[in-house]
């Protein structure tokens, strides 16, 4: 892979993304949930911005990705957007709600890429259903991006958040998942927890770019949850994650360092951080 990445000039498209898998250059990925962390990111260089259902566990409080409803999707995906100028803004497609049928789930896709002003959606796994959403929401024009390996969506079938595809038989019928979902029109994969050689061969036997969340260096593309790299869940990270500023700790010491201010006078600074009347009208307001 390239140490250098080339930097968009226009908005970012799944044709620019597989540009930079057949040079053999990494794109990054990072979530976003906000209209602020989504500027900043963007500003800073970040060519995809994923609008995970991972909101459920950072923003939100829960306990995982389930309880996240689609409004809720909707309401951060357009803050998101607001702020991205050159970035891909891709939307999850929260829980049951594109597993019912074709129908609800281009419904669903259709209003996160209408309503949240999402560029591209996200979808797990690969089910009949799935794959015929899948080649449909294409059809339609709506891009997908795949998720195969640990997918949150079924933690509770998973029994937890667990490695996956570590035997050859649960490995090959991740690689067939993974064809299946390329030629339902999927323009880009995420591969979650999977082993790093099984990861290596699903990104040299697809065209399309791979996007590695712990699983390996081999994918296309890498994507991390913001909150982790920005280190702001103290005592709280993965083993394939990297943190890189501890967040949690600077956010910490700023609020009690605000705290200690006011208790004491320092802030607001009489002159710095406040105003007063113009001359004339300070004598009206004396004498009133």
């Amino acid at each position: 892979m390239s140490a250098s990445p080339s930097q968009p000039q226009r908005k970012v498209s799944p044709q620019w993304l597989l540009a930079q898998k057949q040079a053999g250059q990494s794109v990054a990925w990072l979530t976003a949930y906000d209209y602020t962390t989504a500027k900043l990111l963007d500003e800073a260089g970040v060519p995809v911005l994923l609008v995970g259902d991972s909101l459920a566990m950072t923003v939100l409080g829960h306990p995982n990705t389930l309880s996240v409803t689609v409004e809720e999707m909707l309401h951060h995906t357009k803050a998101v957007a607001k702020a991205a100028q050159r970035a891909m803004v891709v939307a999850d497609a929260p829980f049951m709600s594109y597993h019912l049928s074709v129908e609800q789930g281009l419904a669903t896709l259709g209003r996160l890429m209408q309503e949240g002003h999402a560029d591209a959606v996200k979808v797990e796994g690969a089910s009949p259903l799935t794959l015929q959403l899948v080649e449909r929401a294409t059809q339609a024009g709506i891009p997908v991006v795949g998720h195969l390996g640990l997918t949150p969506q079924h933690v509770k079938a998973l029994g937890g958040f667990k490695r996956q595809a570590q035997s050859v038989a649960a490995a090959t019928q991740l690689l067939h998942q993974a064809q299946a979902l390329q030629a339902a029109g999927c323009f880009a994969l995420v591969l979650e927890l999977v082993p790093k050689e099984v990861a290596a061969t699903v990104s040299e036997q697809l065209h399309i770019p791979t996007v590695g969340i712990g699983a390996g260096p081999h994918c296309n593309a890498q994507v991390l949850v913001v909150d982790d790299v920005l280190g702001r869940y103290d005592g709280l990270a993965p083993s394939f994650v990297r943190q890189y500023m501890a967040g949690a700790a600077l956010t910490q010491q700023a609020a009690k360092a605000f705290v200690a201010d006011v208790a004491s006078g320092a802030f607001p600074h009489a002159e710095r951080e406040s105003f007063g009347l113009p001359p004339e009208a300070l004598e009206a307001w004396r004498q009133a």
